[in-house]
């Protein structure tokens, strides 16, 4: 060949016509294992061949003849080969001949675990961080591995604290697996706290590495602030460096970083270097080009950083309202004419939602920009098709909403239509041949056979505007390559319509439109070329059409703190159940504009952002909102307003490493193994405690030895099992504690302790004490069991107590009988005092030795210490709250039952935000009762608890049920009166209500309105409600009603009007109504009357109004000339008719009839039976004895009145007289004896009839009579002591006594079915007793009638499920030493069908 002739690889003849390929053989680029190199060498001569190579040419016949032996013979010849190769008794499952060992890093520096690994075949090397696969080619700035001559390596590049973490490495080959593991953990420099709050992280100076004796000491100035830029603007980045000392000819390495990933130089990107200032320039800004951007300079003796934001806003839009550019546009799944193009949504949509989204192509080296679909497209991920191979392409998007289309967004990477496979070997490049030999290979057989049937046809991707399916081609597919038709059916259908019938499509991907949303398809694909088309492949399943993908969730509420003066710090809630998040969006609002602007144009995914570019002193609100392919989520609730000023202080400059663990002890011991027990430091360095490592160190002779970690991994609990110990040798331990900040210092070494098996039966000493909310006079002290249980298991501990400066003889108990529980609230303590505790675990042997000492601990409680409360809400949801003002970041509410975490969410569901956690009661219940605390961690022990007893259950179970169904309190329940014309007016008032208060008026369970019959009032500024009727008649007898809604709350109240007392007020309206009517017309005022002078003459009077007026007697009319004419007087509307002297023929009927024209009025006086006018007989008693009287209506001369005792005349004497005073006839017996006793009787005659009347003074009637005449015959002075002394008593028995103060009604009108439940409020002091009577027999309390009494003041009864049987008389009786008192209501049970019967039957 020639000298510039280029090499080719095909075969030809004389001719120049191709007769075959040239294939060279080319040695794998990998690093062979001793093991295979021996193999090789020891089955394999031909590897001693000169690495030369031939070439040889053959004709096409003898080529086919050759071919067709050569595969004759391969068969039995190549298991020969593979037989000597792979014999089963040489191949061997991975070991690890080396393993990776543990390391701890400062840092920022390098780390790099080695390992060496035999087997055969040659193993597969994986590496895994906290079992999650690393990929270090997806990350070479963080990872590199390697792997040579079995030796493997994993570097980690510039570690931080999220490098802690446990390291596999795993080994694979056909004979097995193996692994092994390795801790890594990176420790913080407590100097750069402030580096960290500047964005610069420096290396500490005494990690430089020496080079050439030189130590290089870089320091950067001039740095760049947090930057601002607009779309299409120039923004330049730099900083000054320093290089201390200058070494001519040495430059630094500068790096620039974009979200920890290297930028390369680009269109975009510009670097410079000069010797001392570093620039990154950005040539017309994007969104893309948002991020946090990192200047790294490296040294040979380390590297400096330094980091700032740079933000990115929009360019203004030419048509107001129309959506900003999307950005960060990228192809995927390039393939011969198919790509699929993404993209992220911008974070303004304009003044209406983005509807949809066009995507334009452009072919390389042209200008024309074509649109690739028609109707906009939700989801931000599109599959192009129709592109033609071999040519590269851009893509560009823009939304469109209501106003119209955006701005296209920045250009995507340029792709290459074409097989995947061909752009795999083009990027892999030419391989070196390593057996020199060159063979010609036949021509490919399969020419001109149709292809087989592709495999594995899945739908990747189902949108409602979209479906994606990709499949394997065939294996039998030729020279020629192979294309496809796809064909869809619809679900419930055998036929199969081809999708793409005018071109086969050349990629194994295809995008089928114009679906319809919601129907079932299946899908299959046929292989075709020159020679056919090829078997269909196996169908797909059914695949309904419509997004698979849903929006994302919420995020959680936002927290704003400050952080400069035009920056603030929000953490928010990550979103739940979210698929392939992309990120979120902040946005903020000046308080009172409701005006959002947005704080990043490119999303992040974490859930912190610092918010720059605020104005000093305004009132900021944000929101956030989160994004995936499918669109965008609700925004988060609004977070509280924060003020945009410098914070005073910022928690994480206060973070150091915790303090040194204390009390190394051993707490149980066997032959290989011990169990080791420590306290947690004091000072936690201002954050949780993380957790523990354990280091330990042989003694043997007095000497130590070096130390040695024996935990790779932290502990999270203060014991930890140390195994694989010597029996009889001597250990020592340390043990450090580690926070966010860092590792501690080493605890002080415990002393030489043996390992040999322990013989003792009482149980070792408790582990783990800790104390929680700490008081100014209680503080709860908390433990772990003892690892070693002794003889039998431990059944109970004993807690001890002292004050922190007395001596150990001043220890005591702080209970007497064992605690079985691992905590105790201990009380009685002095505030201001420290104290120290200890507890003793004990088994059935006996008890233990006490535990390490906790303390001192100060009894004090903390200012703004605030307390667990209960809360019942208006929906009567029970919930306990527990609220914490000095939230640090990573703080978390902890809640606790009995002091365990609580993990079991059916019983509560704890909510936290803002500062305050709510743990709410699911379903309150007795398996809910026991002592609830909550920790806020990252904090100085804030902690508080609360106990729920039986007791407060059932009080916040009854408050809950007065907040689910609230009662509308009356000032008064319904009453009645009856107003003049008879009318009638039903009424009650209410407590308060609101303007929303609706009342239904029912009458019998029928609702009644307004009309007619009945007139409504209802004042709701007074609470007063009315029901007015004119009469009553017959069919209104029953039960009124006011059934009142306010909201959630009820109120009824009833009046019942039946029976006799219904019958009553029928006939008082009906009076008063007549009386109305009367009174329309002339009447009476004052109806006749009698009455008797001083000159004992006896006028008749009445008073009318004035109108015509006539006197008769007897029915006979006193005329003007009459003699009794003369009698009669009038003045002012008063007439009287003076009978003077009354005498026998005054006797008869005097009636006075008023007459006109509106009407006439008549009053009738009846004189004519003077002896039947006479009461019946009546006693009193006075100071001087018992007097019996009797009263007549009038009394003249003519009557004759004789008294009888014992049917005997009584004797007129001085201590027995009779007479007549006025309108009494009397009897008066002074000084009374046994003797008077009997019956009485008084003889009445008017000398035309005559009456007789009788007393019985016998008995009762005269013992009462008799001790009243004693009473008031005791002397002045003794009366009026006696009457100072039983007023006293009657006025503190009036204040004391038991009474019903109100709450029940009169009479209750109930549904049978229903259940009835009554309150009454009690009074007295002492507490009265109460009982219930029903017809005046006693009740007991059972299932029926439940009776209750709470609170001392509060009477209840329930009847449940009422019949008719439970009418009847109720009372609610009350008693104490000072009185008794009964509250009387009427219990009235009716069926509404009875009721229905009776009315019909009436009817």
């Amino acid at each position: 060949l020639p000298k510039r002739a280029k090499r080719t690889y095909l075969a030809m003849d004389k001719d120049k016509e191709v007769i075959g390929y040239v294939i060279p053989v080319f040695r794998e680029v990998t690093e062979e294992g001793i093991n295979y190199v021996a193999m090789r060498n020891l089955f394999v001569r031909e590897a001693r061949e000169a690495m030369e190579v031939k070439v040889e040419k053959k004709t096409r016949s003898k080529h086919v003849r050759e071919s067709a032996v050569r595969l004759e013979m391969s068969r039995t010849e190549w298991l020969e080969f593979r037989k000597k190769m792979n014999p089963d008794s040489l191949t061997h499952r991975p070991e690890f001949i080396v393993k990776p060992r543990g390391q701890t890093v400062w840092e920022g520096k390098d780390v790099k675990l080695h390992c060496t690994v035999a087997g055969w075949p040659k193993p597969r090397i994986a590496w895994y961080k906290n079992n999650v696969l690393i990929d270090a080619k997806a990350h070479p700035e963080k990872y590199t591995a390697e792997s040579n001559y079995n030796m493997h390596s994993l570097e980690i590049k510039n570690c931080d604290f999220f490098d802690t973490a446990k390291y596999h490495v795993s080994a694979l080959n056909v004979k097995g697996e193996t692994s092994a593991v390795a801790s890594v953990v990176v420790k913080i420099c407590c100097s750069k706290s402030t580096n960290l709050v500047r964005g610069s992280f420096k290396q500490p100076l005494f990690s430089f590495y020496q080079t050439h004796g030189v130590t290089f000491e870089t320091t950067i100035i001039d740095k760049f602030e947090v930057a601002f830029g607009s779309e299409g603007e120039t923004l330049s980045l730099g900083c000054t460096v320093i290089i201390y000392p200058t070494v001519k000819k040495y430059q630094p390495e500068v790096v620039w970083y974009r979200n920890s990933v290297p930028l390369k130089p680009s269109k975009w990107v510009h670097t410079h270097w000069s010797g001392e200032r570093a620039v990154l320039t950005l040539v017309h800004l994007n969104k893309e080009d948002e991020g946090m951007y990192t200047l790294r300079v490296n040294t040979k003796s380390g590297y400096d950083t330094y980091a700032a934001y740079v933000f990115v806003r929009d360019a203004d839009v030419e048509v107001e309202g129309v959506p900003v550019a999307p950005l960060d546009v990228r192809c995927h799944d390039a393939n011969k004419d198919y790509v699929v193009v993404t993209w992220k949504q911008p974070a303004v949509e304009g003044s209406s939602s983005i509807l949809g989204y066009y995507i334009d192509r452009c072919e390389v080296g042209t200008h024309h920009w074509a649109q690739c679909n028609e109707v906009p497209v939700k989801y931000a991920r599109f599959p192009v098709t129709g592109l033609v191979e071999g040519r590269s392409y851009v893509f560009r998007v823009r939304a469109v909403n209501k106003a119209g289309v955006s701005r296209p967004s920045r250009i995507s990477e340029a792709v290459v239509a074409m097989d995947p496979s061909d752009r795999a070997r083009l990027r892999a490049g030419p391989s070196a041949p390593w057996t020199g030999m060159i063979k010609f290979t036949e021509e490919d057989p399969t020419v001109g056979v149709v292809p087989g049937e592709p495999t594995d046809v899945v739908v990747t991707e189902a949108t409602k505007s979209y479906v994606v399916l990709a499949w394997k081609p065939p294996a039998q597919r030729g020279h020629e390559g192979v294309m496809y038709y796809i064909e869809k059916r619809i679900s419930g259908t055998d036929t199969w319509q081809r999708v793409n019938t005018g071109m086969p499509v050349k990629s194994p991907r295809f995008a089928l439109f114009d679906l319809a949303e919601g129907k079932s398809y299946s899908f299959r694909v046929r292989c075709c070329n020159s020679a056919g088309v090829g078997e269909a492949s196996e169908s797909t399943g059914e695949v309904i059409v419509g997004d698979k993908l849903d929006l994302p969730s919420a995020p959680g509420n936002p927290v704003a703190t400050r952080n400069t003066d035009t920056s603030v710090v929000v953490f928010w809630g990550a979103s739940k159940d979210v698929q392939h998040l992309v990120g979120y969006y902040i946005e903020c609002s000046v308080v009172g504009t409701d005006v959002w602007m947005p704080c990043n144009n490119k999303p992040v995914k974490q859930t912190r952002f610092v918010c720059h570019g605020l104005i000093t002193g305004a009132n900021y609100v944000f929101k956030v909102k989160a994004v995936n392919a499918a669109g965008y989520s609700q925004s988060s609730p609004n977070s509280d307003a924060v003020v945009v000023q410098a914070a005073i202080c910022k928690w994480f400059l206060h973070i150091t490493v915790p303090g040194k663990p204390t009390g190394v002890t051993l707490l149980e011991a066997f032959k290989d193994y011990m169990v080791l027990g420590w306290n947690a430091p004091a000072n936690n360095g201002g954050a949780d405690i993380r957790g523990y490592f354990v280091d330990y160190r042989t003694v043997k002779g007095g000497v130590a030895g070096k130390w040695h970690e024996m935990n790779h991994q932290a502990l999270t609990t203060t014991s930890y099992k140390a195994e694989n110990l010597k029996e009889r040798l001597f250990y020592q331990f340390q043990v450090r504690a580690v926070n966010m900040a860092g590792v501690s210092k080493p605890s002080l070494p415990s002393a030489p302790l043996e390992c040999k098996e322990w013989t003792i039966t009482v149980p070792g000493v408790p582990v783990g004490l800790h104390v929680l909310e700490i008081r100014d006079t209680s503080v709860v002290v908390l433990w772990e069991p003892p690892v070693f249980d002794g003889r039998s298991p431990v059944n109970g501990y004993y807690l001890d107590v002292k004050e922190a400066s007395a001596g150990e003889e001043c220890w005591k108990g702080v209970h007497e009988k064992v605690n079985k529980m691992k905590y105790m609230k201990v009380t009685g303590l002095k505030g201001g005092a420290s104290y120290v505790f200890h507890v003793r675990a004990q088994n059935l042997v006996g008890v233990g030795k006490p535990s390490a000492v906790l303390g001192p601990i100060l009894a004090q409680t903390r200012p703004g210490t605030k307390e667990i409360y209960v809360d019942v809400d208006d929906d009567g949801v029970i919930s306990m709250v527990f609220e914490c003002s000095e939230m640090m970041e990573g703080s978390e509410f902890v809640w606790s039952k009995n002091y365990k975490e609580i993990t079991d969410t059916s019983r509560l569901t704890i909510i936290s935000e803002r500062g305050k956690s709510r743990a709410i009661f699911n379903s309150p219940s007795l398996e809910d009762l026991g002592t609830f605390s909550c920790v806020v961690t990252n904090t100085d022990g804030i902690s508080s608890s609360y106990t729920l007893t039986e007791e407060g259950l059932k009080r916040l179970l009854d408050i809950s049920h007065d907040h689910k169904f609230p009662v509308i309190p009356f000032k008064n329940e319904m009453a009645m009166e009856l107003l003049e014309k008879g009318r009638v007016r039903f009424w009650t008032q209410v407590e308060k209500c609101t303007s929303d208060c609706q009342v239904e008026y029912v009458f019998n369970d029928v609702i009644i309105s307004q009309g007619k019959k009945y007139t409504m009032n209802f004042d709701k500024s007074t609470g007063i409600i009315e029901m007015f009727m004119d009469s009553l008649e017959v069919t209104d007898e029953g039960t009124f009603t006011f059934n009142l809604v306010d909201g959630k709350a009820k109120g009824t109240t009833s009046l019942v009007l039946i029976g006799d007392e219904f019958r009553e007020l029928q006939k008082k309206s009906e009076f008063a109504r007549a009386e109305w009517v009367r009174k329309q017309g002339p009447h009476f005022v004052e109806y006749l009357d009698f009455s008797v002078t001083p000159d004992c003459d006896v006028l008749l009077k009445c008073k009318v109004i004035e109108t015509n007026i006539t006197w008769s007697k007897d029915c006979i009319e006193i005329a003007e000339d009459d003699e009794d004419a003369k009698k009669i007087e009038r003045q002012d509307g008063e007439l009287t008719f003076n009978i003077g002297k009354i005498s026998k023929h005054d006797a008869g009927v005097y009636e006075v009839f008023l007459k006109d024209e509106r009407g006439r009025d008549k009053s009738t006086f009846n004189l004519t039976d003077a002896a039947n006018s006479s009461s019946e007989i009546k006693v009193l008693s006075t100071e001087h004895g018992i007097v019996l009287y009797s009263t007549v209506t009038y009394y003249h001369e003519d009557l004759r009145v004789g008294w009888l005792h014992k049917d005997g005349k009584i004797a007129a004497s001085e201590r027995v007289k009779s007479g007549v005073t006025g309108d009494q006839l009397w009897l008066k017996i002074n000084e009374p004896t046994e003797k008077d006793k009997g019956k009485y009787s008084m003889d009445i005659f008017d000398g035309k009839d005559g009456v007789k009347r009788a007393f019985d003074l016998t008995g009762q009637a005269w013992q009462e009579a008799f001790e009243e005449f004693q009473r008031l015959n005791i002397g002045e002075y003794n009366a009026h002591k006696l009457s100072l002394m039983i007023d006293t008593c009657t006025f503190i028995s009036c204040l004391d006594r038991a009474r019903v103060v109100g709450g029940l009604p009169d009479v209750v009108a109930i549904q049978e079915g229903k259940s009835l439940n009554l309150t009454g409020n009690v009074w007295g002091e002492p507490v009265p007793e109460v009982s219930w009577t029903k017809n005046e027999k006693q009740l007991v309390s059972d299932d029926h009638y439940k009776l209750k009494f709470e609170h001392n003041k509060f009477a209840s009864i329930t009847i449940a499920a009422v019949t008719t049987a439970d009418s009847g008389k109720y009372a609610l009786v009350v008693k104490n030493k000072y009185g008794t008192e009964a509250g009387e209501f009427t219990v009235s049970v009716y069926n509404p069908e009875e009721e229905e019967s009776k009315e019909e039957k009436k009817d």
